[in-house]
């Protein structure tokens, strides 16, 4: 395999990784990983990415905080935020956006947009990119773009759920679509549609680790060496080889998080 594939989402800050994480981290480049994005979540996760991405040099941060952990959010942790952006080695604002799946409070929904548009502030200060997580609030969360001017800053909309038509739209803005182990699922036909539609140079590949392991390993520890499925599924679907596919798809990961 001559490229190396990007792997532009994961969480090996997760604590479900403490039993063996630099084992699994130092066998990374040896299959084929060149490149990881840890993302945070939250503050703490925010740092730890930080931390790991000073160890290992194949490994960048993102620093953000996602919807479900907005309680972590005041003005003085949001300028801890803009202090982090400066770091080398931090490539992107996130994971940040709306999440009405856990959510059905009106009040906080209002919330998580405040902070979702916050977030997007932040991240066109420091001209980086936006990593959104945006579960069952697909009209809100193109709201909040929108009035924030998020087509300004790149991004990616992380483990894509939405339907081809609303992809239209969130490409329209520039953006990509991050694709995961969730299109190997046999029920993940709206996705497959979506990958069939959207033109190679916007597609990512991500795992969302420790979360959502692809076919042939559903249901267990997921982690980036499962991207090979990933991308096969994209190849089949593409009519493409999986090289192609890792070629591509790597590329577009350093165009938008500027890793040369």
């Amino acid at each position: 395999m001559s490229d190396m594939i990007f792997e532009t989402h994961a969480h090996y800050d997760d604590d479900k990784f403490d039993e063996n994480r630099d084992e699994l981290l130092k066998q990374l480049p040896l299959n084929g990983i060149g490149y990881v994005v840890d993302v945070g979540a939250n503050l703490e996760s925010t740092k730890k990415a930080i931390k790991l991405s000073e160890q290992y040099d194949y490994i960048y941060a993102s620093v953000g905080v996602h919807p479900s952990d907005i309680e972590d959010l005041n003005e003085e942790s949001y300028d801890w935020l803009g202090q982090q952006m400066k770091h080398k080695k931090v490539v992107a604002v996130g994971e940040i956006g709306l999440d009405y799946y856990w959510e059905k409070e009106d009040a906080i929904r209002q919330r998580q947009k405040y902070w979702f548009s916050r977030q997007i502030e932040l991240a066109k200060k420091g001209n980086l990119p936006i990593i959104i997580h945006s579960r069952e609030a697909a009209q809100d969360t193109i709201a909040v773009m929108k009035e924030s001017h998020a087509e300004e800053v790149p991004g990616i909309i992380h483990c894509y759920s939405y339907s081809k038509e609303l992809a239209k739209i969130f490409l329209d803005m520039g953006y990509y679509l991050g694709i995961g182990g969730v299109v190997t699922f046999k029920n993940a036909r709206k996705l497959v549609e979506t990958v069939k539609e959207t033109p190679m140079d916007r597609l990512l590949l991500e795992t969302d680790c420790p979360y959502l392991a692809p076919e042939p390993n559903r249901g267990r520890l997921n982690s980036s060496l499962n991207l090979i499925y990933v991308a096969d599924k994209i190849a089949e679907i593409k009519n493409l080889t999986r090289e192609e596919v890792i070629t591509i798809t790597t590329q577009n990961a350093k165009k938008l998080y500027r890793i040369d």
